[in-house]
């Protein structure tokens, strides 16, 4: 049998749609996202099931994305743009299953046209929002970052507003499911930009990550707090997987947030790649032995699977062309103690059980950041485990809502 067979069984749950840990749980997180129509269960299930490996993800996604892309287009044309815009929507987070899979490759032609595929789709689903929905350009050193300022309605309306920053890969259309339709359905506004890096400002313009994000954010909420529609006196934040490091580090420099979600709390990004080195490896990148790292990681590389999903993940980053010279930039993204003591906004901690990325870092970050810090447990009982919870997001919303709203004084 594959690595990556279907499971055929009704403990797929604990046992996985796939035997391959990185496809099972990109399958569970496009499945989460139907909570709040950022897909739809029935395609979902439909897809997978055509699946059994990355070659076959990458092609059942593709026709399932430009199918609804088309059922969106002929509800647009028949003037149903609530139909439309949920077609779009569910669309963008297809093609984004592909754009995450082509990014393994070395194929910067098809990734790029399945970007902009999916970006188009994302586009489709705000203008049909009814000018609920606006584009809004982050003024951002020498270019503008591009954002999008969703409100439950045109009115213009001065709400709270929740800040939300991405993870290193996720798609912008995913922010809706994790985030971002739960403010709305509040009342509230939810801002969502792409940061140096991150999805269009990678893969149009070729910026890097950066790990003092208060660079970033504080323009953000420079531009938000000059709106009329915004309540300057009621910002909140939420960062998502790698969010969870930027989002708190950018709060020990920028302080205008009331509150801020941490889902989950990342203490120092690079562990995830840390940790699957030998202890030699590991050696050799602390004592800065260059030649001995870059030995050992030129043969461990061989490994068609593991150059794949590296090359994946090291795409954003601007470092040297070695091996040591990546390792060594990912150890700058460390929230310090001496950070963690500036933060003055009360954190919302969320703490999935089987968090595989960074394990025991959300309750290091409560540690860090003593009764600021509010923990919040997820379990597999509640069906919420795994990073970001991503088979309970309506779960997730509900708690972190709960707690926004005692922050700003607000009950719903």
């Amino acid at each position: 049998m594959s690595s990556v067979d279907v499971v055929a069984s009704h403990t797929v749950f604990s046992k996985g749609f796939f035997r391959d840990k990185g496809m099972d749980y990109r399958a569970r997180v496009v499945l989460g996202r139907a909570a709040h129509g950022g897909s739809d269960v029935g395609e979902v299930l439909a897809t997978l099931d055509q699946i059994s490996d990355q070659e076959s993800w990458r092609t059942a996604w593709s026709a399932t994305a430009d199918r609804v892309r088309r059922l969106g287009d002929a509800f647009r044309e028949r003037g149903d743009e609530r139909s439309a815009g949920s077609a779009f929507l569910r669309a963008a987070n297809y093609w984004a299953c592909v754009v995450e899979s082509l990014s393994e490759l070395d194929d910067d032609a098809a990734i790029r046209l399945a970007f902009r595929a999916h970006r188009d789709c994302w586009d489709a689903f705000v203008d049909c929002a009814g000018g609920a929905h606006v584009r809004v350009g982050v003024p951002y050193e020498d270019q503008t970052l591009p954002g999008y300022l969703l409100r439950p309605d045109a009115s213009g309306t001065r709400r709270p507003t929740l800040v939300i920053t991405n993870g290193s890969d996720g798609a912008i259309s995913g922010l809706w499911s994790s985030a971002a339709a739960g403010a709305v359905a509040r009342g509230w506004n939810a801002f969502v930009y792409d940061g140096p890096g991150q999805q269009s400002m990678l893969f149009d313009r070729q910026t890097s990550f950066r790990p003092d994000w208060e660079a970033v954010l504080t323009p953000v909420i420079d531009t938000l707090v000059a709106r009329d529609d915004v309540d300057q006196d009621k910002l909140t934040g939420y960062g998502i997987s790698q969010g969870g490091y930027w989002l708190v580090r950018a709060l020990a420099a920028e302080h205008r947030l009331v509150a801020a979600v941490a889902d989950p709390g990342v203490v120092d990004v690079s562990t995830s790649w840390t940790a699957p080195l030998s202890s030699g490896m590991r050696k050799a990148l602390d004592k800065g032995d260059r030649a001995a790292f870059d030995r050992d990681m030129k043969l461990a590389t061989m490994l068609p699977s593991l150059r794949r999903t590296l090359a994946f993940r090291s795409r954003p980053y601007e470092a040297e062309a070695d091996w040591f010279g990546l390792y060594a930039e990912i150890r700058a993204y460390q929230l310090t103690d001496d950070l963690a003591a500036k933060v003055t906004t009360p954190v919302f901690v969320t703490d999935p059980e089987d968090e595989q990325f960074w394990p025991g870092q959300s309750r290091r970050l409560a540690t860090m950041l003593g009764d600021r810090a509010h923990v919040a447990a997820f379990t597999a009982e509640e069906g919420a485990n795994m990073h970001c919870q991503p088979l309970a997001r309506t779960l997730t919303d509900d708690r972190m809502f709960a707690w926004l709203n005692e922050q700003l004084g607000t009950v719903h």
